[in-house]
């Protein structure tokens, strides 16, 4: 087996997915590997999600990118997590809020503790008990204090942000550390008689760029995992069955929401993402159960003010390649798969499949077991980012539309039916390897979607009930002070990361 070192790396495509691949590589590797991205000006890119999840800080962070600088420039605000609507059914709303619910008390889960007082009359919901929860609902923010012993410490957040922008400031960034772009528009992908591994790409002037690994970043045509290298899609249409799109950002009205919004319509949902100079919005939908006429109508009946732009549909399937990593070959974003945005996980599993790659990064013989181990690691972050998505589908009671009626009845995989039942049986959540959401996420959602336990973890009865009272009260009271000390969303942004105009 050849054991050099990689000595250049090709990114085809560029957008979101393509420029965090080469500021990551360009940060870890230096330049002691070229680093070069190819794309194309007359190539637009999709970006359909603008909202994050908290490990995109991780990612900032290890890019060495100042918060408030980025802020700045990709017109971002904050995010505190998502609100529901209608959902459950028609009417309802419930919030899944990032960070720690509560505080555990002797090993024992805080949820758990709620869940007995709240069977036995107590009147707050467990929200309540929520730092990012609280600030989302009173339009709050402020980063967690450093110190663990305060309250303000279990807070967690993400961020909006414009995603061409966000491309844009990594493209600056991985420039100035090695990586080079090249404009151009492939039109053959060559392959090596003795083994299949991609040998080169060749631009439409006839240029030819070779490499030793090639991480496709192309979208959804999938230029070499798919195209090139048949690799073969897994679709999920059977769980997810929304497959289409219609985005239109529109004005911003009143005070910036620091938190997501997601919808249900008759025949899927709308995404609402406060930026500071815009709002994004979108309708995922099942085209079995509406037009697209239909569809962007819906959508613009639905927005804060005035729509700025045309109403852009897109087409998708809801699944993922068969190998994340084929060959000499890695997918990222759009080239890999496609997770509705409904949790924001979209630039997410960009971040899992980047950090995968460095962790396991290859030497120019390509070791098969650390590709099968990438591709199994991948593999398992997907499927269990699709089993969380799935769960707000299934777990309706709404009954008022074909879709819902669908969904609320379709068979669903093993792994969430597991999670399911022993959670409406006991109470219990247990978190799978290091799988993306924690049980503060979960129960969030199993709560918000009206899947009550039937009982809860008996060791809480060790706790006298009226204490416990006094302890949620404190609790409430330190949380709420809290909150209301902390600026406005709109009043910290002002001062400290206003948009550069």
């Amino acid at each position: 087996m050849n054991t050099d070192p990689i000595r250049s790396v090709l990114i085809v495509g560029g957008g979101t997915a393509g420029w965090m691949a080469a500021a990551a590589l360009s940060r870890a590797l230096g330049r002691s590997v070229q680093i070069r991205l190819v794309e194309s000006e007359d190539i637009g890119t999709i970006g359909v999600g603008e909202a994050t999840i908290p490990p995109i800080l991780t990612f900032n962070s290890m890019l060495g990118i100042d918060e408030n600088d980025f802020v700045k420039h990709t017109n971002a605000t904050f995010k505190l997590g998502i609100e529901f609507v209608n959902w459950a059914q028609v009417g309802h709303r419930y919030l899944h809020a990032f960070g720690a619910l509560g505080l555990d008390i002797e090993a024992i889960k805080f949820y758990q503790l709620w869940l007995k007082l709240y069977r036995q009359g107590h009147p707050h919901y467990i929200d309540e008990y929520s730092v990012s929860a609280m600030a989302a609902k009173l339009g709050r923010f402020s980063p967690p204090t450093l110190d663990p012993r305060a309250i303000t410490s279990t807070i967690a957040y993400a961020y909006h942000f414009d995603a061409a922008l966000y491309a844009r400031y990594l493209r600056r960034y991985a420039e100035h550390h090695g990586a080079i772009r090249i404009e151009g528009k492939i039109v053959d992908v060559r392959l090596r008689g003795t083994d299949g591994f991609i040998e080169s790409v060749v631009l439409e002037g006839g240029e030819t760029l070779e490499a030793d690994l090639f991480i496709d970043c192309s979208g959804f045509q999938g230029l070499l995992i798919e195209q090139a290298l048949k690799t073969g899609y897994e679709e999920w249409t059977q769980w997810l069955p929304c497959d289409r799109a219609v985005a239109v950002p529109c004005d911003s009205g009143g005070e910036l929401t620091p938190y997501t919004r997601s919808t249900a319509h008759t025949a899927g949902w709308q995404w609402r993402i406060p930026l500071q100079h815009r709002i994004g919005n979108g309708y995922v939908y099942c085209s079995r159960f509406i037009s697209d006429d239909e569809a962007a109508a819906t959508l613009l009946a639905n927005l804060d003010g005035r729509p700025l732009a045309e109403p852009r549909f897109l087409r998708f399937t809801t699944g993922r390649r068969k190998k994340f990593w084929n060959k000499n070959c890695v997918a990222l974003g759009l080239a890999s798969g496609f997770m509705e945005p409904l949790e924001s996980t979209s630039i997410h599993l960009v971040q899992v499949g980047i950090t995968r790659l460095l962790a396991l990064f290859p030497r120019r013989g390509f070791n098969p077991i650390e590709i099968d181990e990438y591709n199994r690691l991948c593999t398992r972050a997907w499927e269990r980012t699709r089993d969380f998505i799935i769960l707000h589908y299934h777990a309706t009671g709404r009954d008022d539309a074909p879709l819902w009626e669908y969904c609320r009845n379709m068979s669903i995989p093993d792994t969430l039916r597991r999670k399911i039942e022993l959670f409406r049986t006991s109470g219990r959540f247990f978190r799978e390897d290091d799988e993306l959401f924690v049980d503060s996420n979960w129960v969030a959602v199993f709560l918000g979607q009206k899947i009550w336990p039937a009982t809860y973890d008996p060791l809480a009865d060790a706790l006298d009930s009226r204490a416990l009272e006094r302890s949620f009260q404190h609790l409430r009271t330190m949380i709420r002070r809290a909150v209301e000390a902390m600026p406005s969303h709109q009043a910290y942004i002002e001062r400290h990361c206003s948009a550069v105009t």
